[in-house]
């Protein structure tokens, strides 16, 4: 009675653990100078132009949590590489790609029959909607059948969207930074469907289709 406890270890589940962690790991980087990284809760991801600046930049970082009392798992800490998942996403050559693994999950998947299938499919491929064109107008029958007043119906309508969605994942386009040069050419795409136009911009290069 009198005495205030207070927690020395983030329990396992509480719902602000990981907002906490989160917080603690920025400040801690952000005070000891950390170069340039990515980070989410306790996942860091560094990045340059050769494996050595790679390498120094891990480095540092790794020096800044040992001093501010973190223990590292040395397992957990990997690279320099070309190639790397990050938070789910692949990461090659300086452009995001969808996962092979993720493409075949979503391939394989059968037709929905309840309206929690079809939402489950549209969570799954909704993550990656930033690598397709006019996802929305894809993908908009599909959504159709979600509505809470309709009934499900599945009909050759979402049946065609399903099959063209999954074939926009197979051919996405891995997605990079700006490019500049003259043979770049910048390519707007508009489309006007039953919800209001659309537009995504585009960037090919000699030899890209």
């Amino acid at each position: 009675k009198g005495v205030q406890y207070t927690w020395n270890q983030l329990p396992q589940g509480w719902k602000y653990s990981p907002t906490i962690c989160h917080g603690l790991f920025h400040d801690t980087l952000e005070k000891g100078g950390a170069p340039e990284h990515l980070q989410y809760i306790y996942d860091i991801l560094v990045w340059g132009d050769t494996a050595k600046e790679v390498y120094e930049k891990g480095k540092k970082i790794t020096e800044i949590l040992l001093e501010a009392g973190f223990a590292l798992e040395r397992s957990k800490v990997n690279g320099p590489a070309q190639e790397i998942q990050f938070l789910g996403v692949k990461w090659q050559d300086g452009r995001r790609h969808i996962p092979m693994d993720v493409i075949n999950k979503i391939t394989a998947m059968a037709p929905p029959t309840t309206k929690k299938e079809i939402q489950s499919f549209l969570g799954t491929v909704g993550f990656w909607r930033m690598h397709i064109p006019f996802y929305n107008q894809i993908v908009k029958p599909l959504y159709e059948v979600t509505r809470k007043k309709k009934d499900f119906k599945w009909g050759s309508e979402q049946q065609a969207a399903f099959e063209g969605i999954k074939q926009e994942i197979v051919q996405a386009m891995a997605l990079g930074p700006i490019r500049r040069g003259p043979d770049i050419k910048n390519v707007l795409y508009t489309g006007d469907g039953g919800d209001g136009p659309s537009w995504s911009l585009w960037q090919k290069a000699p030899g890209e289709t």
